[in-house]
């Protein structure tokens, strides 16, 4: 799957009418054969994990936005079943506390960045702070608007120290997000999920777009790519990162450690 299709090379202008959400080009079958393809996928991705885990050399810092219902959880849980729980990690981040407000806005997204031998996976991350605070103007656009090169600037520090950053926007479309909050309001199981401040953030698609717009413009680099996924088909966009953290890690290239010598000379009694 040539995921790099999906890339947005730095500096490019980007229009997210463009990019179709359904779109599922790199794969000809339907989504019982899209599902029954992860689970080789979910093996392949597994070993290169404890290859990193064990080698304990490079850091994977993974990041997941997405409008509301673009199936951030439903990508953890799917990509990434069967890995390491020692070495792979999911940070959220929620509504600052006051003692995060008393720094500043990348001081404690730094704190759960990876360690050697480490995945970490952003379940949101540092783009709320010129996504959400944008639109709804928490702060002046003075404030957000330097943020996107600080940014940059944050992530060029973390791959220069040896971090591979593999950022991924998950694309759906407005009747798409129309269809999951009403499936999650009609199931009693998934209606936990829901809640009225769902709606006023659909209220403002346009807003948010506009933003995430801005984001894939100016932030995505040859250190720290963004992909833009189309999301509708949750198995497709499965594939897809899938596919994408698959490569990076192979084009690490890494190796096991050297072994105690004398090994092969022990019989356990």
């Amino acid at each position: 799957m040539d995921v790099k299709a999906y890339r947005v090379k730095p500096g490019a202008r980007v229009d997210l009418q463009k990019w179709d959400p359904d779109d599922k080009r790199f794969f000809d079958g339907n989504k019982e054969e899209g599902r029954a393809a992860l689970p080789a996928l979910n093996r392949r991705l597994e070993a290169l994990q404890e290859l990193l885990w064990a080698e304990e050399k490079h850091k994977v810092l993974v990041v997941l936005q997405g409008m509301d219902t673009s199936g951030k959880d439903g990508t953890i849980r799917h990509v990434f079943e069967g890995v390491n729980p020692q070495g792979v990690k999911v940070a959220s981040f929620k509504v600052p506390t006051p003692e995060e407000l008393a720094h500043d806005y990348l001081w404690r997204i730094h704190k759960q960045t990876p360690g050697k031998g480490e995945m970490v996976i952003f379940n949101r991350s540092h783009y709320e702070d010129v996504l959400v605070v944008r639109v709804h103007n928490f702060v002046p656009p003075a404030v957000w608007g330097r943020r996107y090169e600080q940014i940059n600037a944050f992530e060029r520090q973390l791959a220069e120290e040896g971090t591979t950053i593999l950022k991924f926007f998950l694309h759906i479309s407005k009747d798409e997000q129309k269809q999951r909050l009403q499936d999650r309001l009609d199931d009693r199981e998934k209606r936990w999920k829901f809640s009225t401040g769902d709606l006023a953030e659909r209220k403002l698609w346009d807003d948010y777009t506009a933003a995430y717009t801005a984001v894939l413009e100016q932030t995505s680099t040859e250190h720290a790519p963004w992909y833009i996924v189309p999301a509708n088909r949750k198995w497709y966009r499965d594939l897809v990162i899938s596919h994408a953290i698959i490569g990076a890690l192979e084009g690490l290239d890494m190796r096991y450690p050297e072994c105690e010598p004398g090994l092969d000379d022990i019989v356990i009694e």
